[in-house]
C-alpha cells in the first residue's frame, strides 16, 4: 500500500485543529492518540484501515498516511480531512 503526504494550514490554535482531527477520527469509529505535536491515527475504511501521523509546525497540520486501501486515494483522503478540520 502506498503512502501519502499533505500539510492543512489552519487558523487558531493547534489544540483547536487537534480536537477538531480527533473528533473526526473517533466519530467515524477510529483511535487517535496525540497532543499540539505529533499524533497517530488509525480508523477503517472500506474494509481496510488507513494510518498515518501527524505533526504540527507552526500553522500547518503536517498529515503521513503511512497504510491506506489501493483504491482510496490521498487526493480523496486529503480532500476529506480539509472539509472535516479546516
Amino acid at each position: 500500500m502506498s503512502s501519502c503526504k499533505f500539510s492543512i494550514g489552519f487558523s487558531g490554535t493547534p489544540a483547536e485543529i487537534v480536537s477538531k482531527a480527533k473528533n473526526t477520527v473517533e466519530s467515524n469509529g477510529g483511535n487517535f492518540k496525540g497532543d499540539e505535536s505529533f499524533g497517530m491515527f488509525n480508523i477503517s475504511a472500506f474494509g481496510n484501515t488507513i494510518k498515518g501521523n501527524y505533526t504540527i509546525t507552526g500553522q500547518d497540520l503536517e498529515i503521513i498516511v503511512e497504510e491506506k486501501p489501493f483504491l482510496l486515494s490521498c487526493s480523496m483522503i486529503e480532500s476529506f480531512l480539509k472539509s472535516k478540520i479546516k
